[in-house]
């Protein structure tokens, strides 16, 4: 039963193609998002699936009901666009000036696209309902998922899965990791109010610059020396602004930062550490502050039932060689308020492609689209395991 899930989908490669390159072409940022939900409620629609439309706002949920009673299993997939010059020279580059899927997301809509057609053709096959999350905003805290939860996107659900295209890793393999797998990220932004003055007399001032760049350089002391080497920390300082003339000293500085730890009791640490140290240098150099910290999205937990769930699966449905086992990332995903509220796991699909690969976020972004083949069929043998009527084993049995 599974191998004409599996075939079904592969023939729907080039529909998938096709999805995946006008979203490409047309691509939506953050809570910005209109036609591409409409596109993907229509489709689904389309298919006889129930939908539901601006669940938190602008995500789209689908839900296909299968022929008994049994778990309720959710896919998710993410469609938003980052703030990024396409510059691709291809057929399908971003229409959009200064806008672009530089992440995946294009592909992620569309492998979800094409499973939930399958899904709801073999719906007869299937016991209990899968719930599809085509979720807004993942790239802009505070995210779209958090907003899908409030508004009861998980309501009945027991299990929920997620994958993401990984344009670094070799095509056709599965990359995962057992609890932790990426990083809460945080962000800080510290403005530093000191005493302007003319250049020629700095003694008659309070540098803005001079405290901020002190503060630049002490805040890693916090990473350094005061966590636990073998405990996962980033903290970086990725704004700096500060002054508009070359023969005036800067009243202000403002800068602006991100910390991304896995330990929850470290996140809490590293806020009060930043705060702490933020005032005392600021106040050891006659300067004040003011300090605004956000927290982002909490880190991503894999489940450890799940998570054998699908070593389980991919080795018995795919190829146990397709498995890689990997280290934690400390890149962040909303994904990982799902996984606060059920359990479930995170995958990322292999998507590399042949020459030269960029990074995610890169304004040459691409990926090899038989790499959505692949998350799908993930996909597909994940529902198999919960939910597929086992019809040639109840059929031997009534015979006997």
């Amino acid at each position: 039963m599974l191998d004409n899930w599996h075939e079904e989908l592969e023939g729907m490669h080039e529909q998938m193609v096709e999805w995946r390159r006008h979203m490409h072409q047309y691509p939506e940022l953050s809570f910005q998002e209109v036609e591409t939900p409409k596109m993907i409620a229509d489709i689904l629609e389309s298919y006889g699936i129930e939908v539901k439309r601006n669940v938190g706002g602008r995500g789209v949920v689908g839900k296909i009901y299968g022929s008994k009673p049994g778990k309720t299993i959710a896919l998710r997939a993410d469609f938003d666009a980052l703030p990024i010059q396409d510059e691709k020279n291809v057929a399908y580059k971003s229409k959009i000036p200064g806008v672009m899927h530089a992440c995946g997301h294009d592909g992620h809509t569309a492998t979800l696209l094409a499973v939930a057609k399958v899904l709801q053709d073999q719906k007869d096959q299937i016991a209990g309902t899968i719930v599809l999350l085509h979720q807004h905003a993942e790239e802009l805290s505070p995210g779209g998922a958090k907003a899908m939860i409030e508004d009861n996107c998980l309501e009945g659900v027991d299990v929920v899965f997620g994958s993401h295209l990984s344009s670094l890793n070799e095509l056709g393999k599965y990359f995962y990791t057992p609890g932790y797998s990426q990083a809460a990220a945080d962000a800080f932004e510290i403005t530093v109010k000191g005493k302007g003055g003319h250049g020629s007399a700095p003694h008659e001032t309070v540098d803005a610059i001079a405290v901020g760049t002190a503060l630049v350089n002490q805040l890693q002391y916090i990473a350094s020396r005061r966590v636990d080497p073998l405990n996962p920390v980033v903290l970086s300082v990725g704004s700096f602004h500060a002054g508009n003339a070359k023969n005036v000293i800067a009243d202000s500085a403002t800068l602006k930062g991100t910390v991304r730890t896995l330990d929850e009791s470290l996140r809490v640490f590293m806020e009060d550490e930043i705060k702490l140290m933020a005032k005392q240098i600021c106040q050891s150099m006659q300067a004040e502050c003011e300090i605004d910290y956000i927290k982002g999205y909490p880190a991503v937990y894999n489940h450890a039932e799940e998570i054998k769930v699908f070593e389980e699966v991919v080795t018995d449905t795919l190829a146990k060689e397709k498995l890689v086992p990997s280290s934690p990332i400390m890149g962040a995903e909303d994904f990982s308020y799902y996984l606060l509220e059920k359990p479930g796991m995170f995958f990322h699909t292999g998507a590399k492609v042949a020459g030269t690969a960029y990074p995610h976020h890169h304004p040459m972004f691409d990926f090899d689209e038989k790499a959505m083949i692949e998350a799908g069929k993930a996909f597909l043998s994940i529902v198999h395991y919960y939910a597929a009527l086992k019809v040639e084993k109840d059929v031997a049995e009534t015979v006997r």
